[in-house]
């Protein structure tokens, strides 16, 4: 289950986070993101159509691995297996979530913002985290500060990045990929520049 999530993480060096608030041309937005050569969403369940995006992805796009965000309890975990999500990815953490997805077989990067919640998820073996809100928790510097207690322990911050930093996040050597909205312009319709975005994204490394 862990090495699932780490060997997802490793394929692209951004996450878009998708929050779909039409269902209509929703193929275009996937086949958009494809074409700038990432592989990994994160698609928000803050949306009355996320759980008909996830299941269109997973369907008609399987080269592209699709993670289901904003899960916050067990009846979110089910829902987004159900729809298809390969993966779940929360804002936060609690014990009976993480639990609840060991349980089920079910890959998981529960979010964390300091020391204690990471500790408490370590005791369950999790060893890769959405490190949330990103820039608000403390920004690159408490990231940093996190490597000497936590050696070995890598994270997926999100929150507050954008293409100007996305790569001095990425050299942080406890930072195995990063998540950003800014791929996804306000005018979802344009899919080139969808595209044009991706490809940038893409080209950053680790």
């Amino acid at each position: 289950m862990h090495n699932y999530i780490k060997s997802t993480l490793s394929m692209s060096p951004v996450m878009p986070v998708l929050t779909i608030n039409n269902i209509d041309n929703v193929e275009y937005l996937f086949e958009a993101l494809i074409n700038g050569n990432l592989k990994v969403v994160e698609i928000t369940l803050r949306t009355d159509c996320a759980l008909r995006a996830l299941e269109t992805a997973s369907k008609k796009f399987p080269t592209l691995k699709v993670g289901a965000g904003t899960v916050l309890n067990n009846e979110d975990l089910i829902s987004v297996k159900n729809a298809g999500a390969t993966f779940a990815v929360s804002p936060g953490s609690t014990i009976s979530l993480a639990t609840h997805a060991i349980k089920m077989k079910f890959p998981f990067l529960p979010g964390v913002s300091n020391s204690s919640d990471i500790m408490n998820l370590i005791n369950l073996d999790y060893k890769f985290f959405k490190f949330f809100p990103a820039q608000a928790a403390g920004g690159i510097e408490y990231l940093k500060s996190l490597s000497g207690p936590f050696p070995g322990i890598m994270f997926c911050p999100t929150g507050g990045i954008n293409q100007e930093n996305a790569k001095k996040w990425l050299s942080q050597k406890n930072v195995i990929c990063v998540g950003g909205s800014w791929i996804i312009p306000s005018e979802i319709n344009d899919f080139k520049e969808i595209t044009r975005r991706a490809l940038l994204a893409s080209s950053l490394s680790s």
